[in-house]
């Protein structure tokens, strides 16, 4: 699997944090020709991400430790001891970077497993789960990924993306108007914009622009309501603030064509990972 050289300076910095100056423990007690196989385990009913992650720490620690997967990303699993992945090499190696390698998995499969959820909890409508850029700094193509193999959809990777007009912006600018304007005529015609409106009166002077898209923030669900019955269809819609599980689906049954929810990322728990060395 492709691994950017962002998320792969991330592996790095993520092993040279756990290892320090190196692993006292193993150096002090295996042998540093001894071999062994260990087993991952999910020990919860998740769904899984980042298990391609176990093999790239490995190799950016230097290590040869081979990896057969029994899973892949996207998975469900019932609760329990779920074996996900052997490894095979040497002893020293599996114990040293085991730690970092499950960090990852359990993190990443944490944010699917909240996704599958959140999804789940609207598939009785057409709206689609969109998640955020509140995402751990540096983790971000690893945790929209996470998201995905949850069945959620990723909103813009970054700034350069598409153009999306927030409160700050239309305050900088003076009027939804005149930065929506500003940015069509900074921009070629092929670059998505949308724009933020928190109030109806925002809204209908959206409407009469050539947004492309416009978000919702922090509306009731009787706002909500207006605000599709306004753009009839003609202009899709996100609704964002504030999402919980619990208020996903009465938000989708306004109609609105896309949830935004930070908590994908910024809040979901990490699910339980552990390995066990495997003993003849």
């Amino acid at each position: 699997m492709y691994f950017s050289p962002t998320v792969r300076t991330l592996f790095q910095i993520a092993l040279d944090e756990d290892i320090g100056r190196g692993d006292f423990t193993a150096q002090a007690m295996l042998d540093p020709a001894l071999q062994a196989q260990a087993t991952v385990l999910v020990k919860e009913e998740a769904v899984l991400a980042g298990l391609p992650v176990i093999e790239a720490v490995f190799r950016t620690y230097g290590s040869n430790v081979t990896i057969t997967y029994y899973h892949q990303d996207g998975e469900f699993v019932q609760a329990g001891k779920n074996q996900v992945a052997l490894l095979e090499g040497n002893a020293r190696d599996i114990v040293t970077v085991e730690r970092t390698a499950l960090n990852f998995v359990a993190r990443l499969s944490g944010i699917a497993t909240l996704t599958h959820h959140a999804v789940r909890s609207i598939a009785h409508t057409k709206t689609r789960l969109l998640d955020t850029r509140k995402t751990t700094p540096g983790w971000r193509m690893l945790e929209k990924d996470a998201v995905k193999a949850g069945g959620g959809w990723n909103h813009r990777y970054a700034l350069d993306d598409m153009i999306l007009i927030k409160d700050n912006h239309i305050a900088l600018c003076g009027s939804v108007t005149q930065a929506i304007a500003r940015a069509r005529q900074a921009t070629s015609i092929s670059t998505r914009i949308e724009v933020e409106v928190d109030t109806i009166e925002q809204l209908k002077e959206a409407i009469v622009t050539d947004v492309d898209m416009i978000l919702l923030d922090n509306m009731s669900l009787e706002a909500m309501r207006e605000a599709v019955s306004l753009t009839k269809g003609k202009i899709p819609l996100e609704a964002s603030g504030n999402m919980t599980l619990d208020r996903l689906p009465a938000v989708a049954q306004t109609g609105v064509d896309y949830i935004s929810m930070g908590a994908l990322t910024h809040a979901a728990r990490s699910v339980d990972v552990g390995l066990d060395i495997l003993f003849e």
